[in-house]
């Protein structure tokens, strides 16, 4: 699937392969600790806000958590 900004579609096939790996070889066989992807997932979500708002893709009540973040106290998402 590609990304939401042609621009972003390598990065999130880079950081896509890098999380499956990760996943794959370490999270599912017990080790939690670590995670080598986030700074490729930093970067793709970068790229991925600047396209949303180039394109002016209404995003109102989006919040953009990422990697690692709880959700917020106030908020109504799962």
């Amino acid at each position: 699937m590609n990304s939401v900004g042609e621009a972003c579609t390598d990065m999130k096939r880079e950081y896509d392969q890098c999380f499956n790996r990760w996943f794959a070889e370490k999270f599912l066989k017990g080790d939690s600790s670590g995670d080598p992807c986030t700074d490729l997932f930093k970067c793709y979500q970068q790229c991925v806000q600047k396209a949303i708002k180039e394109k002016e893709i209404p995003i109102k009540g989006l919040e953009f958590r990422g990697h690692g973040k709880d959700k917020p106290e106030n908020s109504s998402w799962p």
